[in-house]
């Protein structure tokens, strides 16, 4: 892993976003989602209230690993290892348990495998679960990874479940208080 570490702003919020790692430009622009992968994502939430700027005021950003974990040698980013992804697992534990929020959007299948058993996107893309972490039930409405290198969110059936995934955050209570509060 290959520092610095990179974290969002200190919003204490009823949303939670939890993302893979950071990529090799997130650490020096100093926050997460921050290139290609992040312009994708904040067009996202704008469909559904919420522009970049007012997305990383009001909703509390954590990653699974902090740290941008290298590039594979044939290229693209390199995945968190289990060690990796162990030992940065105290700090999103303690956010959980600080934060406590209503809804998690765990974005990509490693974020997304922290909560639930994965075999496919399809099988959690589009729905909207419940986790239950430190006694609390929380939900969770996942999204595929925004990545350029992936077609998963471009193509069916990944496009119209991303649509209805977004149209569940929408409506969820904890991205009404956001996207519907004094602004």
């Amino acid at each position: 892993m290959q520092g610095p570490v990179v974290v969002g702003q200190p919003n204490l919020s009823p949303v939670m976003l939890i993302g893979q790692a950071p990529g090799d430009r997130e650490g020096k622009l100093g926050r997460p989602f921050a290139w290609t992968a992040g312009k994708t994502l904040f067009g996202w939430f704008e469909q559904i209230g919420l522009d970049e700027q007012a997305f990383r005021q009001s909703v509390y950003m954590a990653a699974v690993c902090r740290c941008f974990p290298g590039k594979k040698p044939k290229g693209g980013d390199r995945v968190p290892n289990r060690q990796e992804i162990a030992n940065c697992a105290p700090w999103i534990e303690r956010e959980l348990q600080i934060v406590q929020p209503s809804l998690l959007i765990p974005v990509g299948k490693l974020a997304i495998e922290q909560l639930f058993a994965v075999h496919k996107l399809t099988d959690v893309i589009g729905k909207q679960c419940s986790c239950t972490i430190g006694g609390r039930s929380i939900d969770v409405v996942a999204l595929p990874h925004p990545s350029g290198a992936s077609p998963w969110h471009r193509i069916e059936p990944g496009k119209g479940l991303l649509r209805r995934a977004l149209s569940l955050i929408e409506a969820h209570p904890a991205w009404q208080s956001l996207s519907l509060g004094p602004g």
